[in-house]
């Protein structure tokens, strides 16, 4: 399971940055995420197979290995579906470690309040 979530974890990131800047390249993509290019190559191999990513050539670059990784509609839809479940993911992150921290008798109290929403900062 935890397998599972880091990997999708990863195609989340990898297709937020895409629908930002699709003509970064693949060392570009992994140097912002802080991965490594082999994950990134399996990544874009991955969403390029499953239709969700399509590869276009830079027709006015000089540098004709230069792509574009163009997100498609499937593709968008993926990310909106990975985007809910990395939130809940991340809200059940919170929720253990709020239980932890009381847990342990509250002393943590004032720090994990500042996280809830009506007490941020914006």
């Amino acid at each position: 399971m935890a397998k599972a979530a880091a990997s999708d974890d990863v195609r989340f990131r990898v297709l937020r940055v895409l629908e930002d800047n699709p003509d970064l390249s693949q060392r570009q993509i992994a140097g912002e995420l802080g991965v490594s290019v082999g994950s990134v190559n399996y990544c874009l191999n991955a969403l390029i197979e499953k239709g969700q990513s399509k590869v276009c050539n830079f027709r006015s670059s000089d540098n004709k290995l230069r792509y574009a990784y163009i997100l498609t509609p499937r593709g968008v839809a993926e990310k909106t579906r990975l985007t809910g479940a990395f939130l809940k993911r991340k809200v059940a992150e919170y929720e253990a470690l709020k239980a932890e921290i009381e847990a342990l008798g509250g002393g943590g109290y004032i720090c994990y309040r500042a996280f809830e929403p009506e007490n941020r900062l914006e």
